[in-house]
């Protein structure tokens, strides 16, 4: 099924539709898992002497991130990823890998997009209270540099509210940074929450 076809079949209030080929942690070859290796138990970050000017480059990335959850604007955000970028949140800080085991997210661009079309529908029940997010990123430390990637470690912090309800959620993002026609884009982005276990009366509906 082509792009095109699942914005159409979401545009029809089509939420969830059988997709033949594969898609998310299935479309990933082992090769493509890259630093979602690292588990998150007794990982201690290190920062690189890196040029002032990448680092401003890279922080300003994770706080535009930020800014396009809050504002929802889901499109934008997803424009951040390359073409093959993943966006994957373990179920477990000791989780590896993506295969064999269940994720919280493990979506490529494609499960993004049907994602963002399920927000935006119209009889969307977690979009129809008062709903919104606040990101706080921070402790941003650039790992290692290289020609074609960019490793990155930092820390966030995130309020939701919906109606009267306040939830906190908090954690790690360890991100691979590739460079595509001179702009650093997501090629892999691993969000280990330090409350990933709690008890929550409904399930996320968007991204951390």
């Amino acid at each position: 099924m082509e792009r095109n076809d699942v914005s159409q079949a979401l545009g029809t209030g089509v939420v969830i539709e059988a997709i033949e080929s594969m898609t998310g942690a299935e479309s990933i070859a082992p090769e493509h898992v890259g630093r979602g290796r690292l588990p998150a138990t007794g990982y201690l970050p290190h920062a690189a002497a890196v040029d002032p000017a990448l680092q401003r480059e890279v922080e300003t990335l994770l706080y535009r991130q930020a800014a396009m959850l809050d504002a929802k604007a889901w499109s934008e955000w997803c424009g951040l990823f390359s073409d093959h970028g993943i966006y994957w949140m373990p179920a477990t800080p000791d989780q590896t890998d993506w295969e064999g085991q269940p994720s919280i997210f493990a979506e490529d661009g494609l499960l993004r997009e049907v994602r963002m079309g399920r927000l935006q529908h119209p009889n969307a029940w977690s979009q129809a209270a008062s709903w919104a997010t606040n990101h706080l990123v921070g402790n941003v430390m650039i790992e290692s540099v290289a020609p074609d990637r960019v490793e990155v470690y930092s820390r966030f912090q995130m309020m939701e509210m919906r109606r009267d309800d306040i939830r906190h959620f908090a954690g790690s993002y360890r991100h691979t940074l590739v460079r595509e026609q001179g702009t650093l884009k997501i090629a892999l982005q691993r969000v280990d929450l330090t409350n990933g276990q709690g008890l929550y009366e409904y399930v996320l509906q968007a991204w951390v």
